[in-house]
């Protein structure tokens, strides 16, 4: 478990104790992936992506020909490890194929509710239907949206065969969505289940065994941060405020872990 801010601290033992790391600059965005251990890449409040290969040892930045400004969402590629999504503020959505040696820009922000929203969360899903098996979803301020990795268009999560939508422009709501109009701040996706997914919002954490289309709610409160094991759908850990806490049971139960 990582958890970051001005500083960095990792446990390796449940989040029962905390061991603390270096941290390049305050951090906003984590991304990490199972077959690169040892590899962290933080999102940085002053801009730019650090790198750090060493398990937060020592940190490099990497953002040759990346935007300016605050990186609010990482993602790691669920199937390319060494590709990387970034979201800056007030800019779209970035993408680096050699480990941020090198940025493009994949996609503008999406267009909701009358604007342009920033993206606040990012998340690679491997599904069926998207482009090459690989849609990227995004929480924004008013909520969640979705790209197939060709970059064509953010549409909404909806159910049946999304990319025949996607061609045809029709746009069905999902079964039940995620609440109207609160900020999605968090967003995760098990690489064991890819169709599970979690969100923080400030109403909670809410889950989705379909790849968002169905949402049920498991717990209140002002979550701000979530993330849950590689290899084990039901394990997660989430921040609400100063307190976080752990669920093993796919957020039916939780218990308060101690302070980082």
């Amino acid at each position: 478990m990582l958890i970051a801010g001005s500083t960095m601290s990792r446990s390796d033992d449940g989040g029962k104790t905390w061991t603390g790391l270096s941290a390049p600059a305050n951090i906003i965005s984590l991304a990490t992936h199972p077959e690169r251990p040892g590899r962290i890449a933080s999102g940085l409040a002053s801009g730019g992506v650090a790198f750090s290969d060493d398990g937060g040892r020592t940190w490099e930045t990497r953002s040759t020909g990346l935007v300016k400004g605050e990186v609010s969402g990482l993602a790691v590629a669920a199937s390319q490890p060494d590709m990387i999504y970034a979201s800056v503020e007030g800019d779209g959505l970035w993408k680096s194929e050699d480990v941020g040696k090198s940025w493009s820009l994949a996609m503008d922000r999406p267009w909701l509710e009358g604007s342009e929203q920033d993206v606040m969360a990012l998340v690679s899903v491997e599904l069926e239907t998207g482009m090459g098996g690989i849609w990227i979803y995004a929480g924004t301020p008013v909520g969640l949206t979705r790209v197939p990795d060709c970059f064509c268009r953010w549409q909404d999560v909806q159910p049946g065969d999304a990319m025949d939508a996607l061609v045809s422009g029709d746009a069905p709501p999902s079964v039940s969505p995620l609440p109207q109009g609160e900020p999605l701040r968090a967003l995760t996706s098990a690489l064991s289940s890819p169709e599970t997914l979690y969100a923080g919002l400030p109403s909670g954490i809410w889950m989705s065994r379909d790849g968002g289309v169905v949402w049920s709610h498991l717990t209140k409160g002002d979550a701000s941060a979530v993330a849950v094991h590689p290899t084990d759908e039901n394990y997660l850990i989430a921040a609400f405020g100063d307190i976080t806490k752990l669920s093993r049971d796919g957020g039916a139960t939780w218990s308060a872990l101690p302070a980082a």
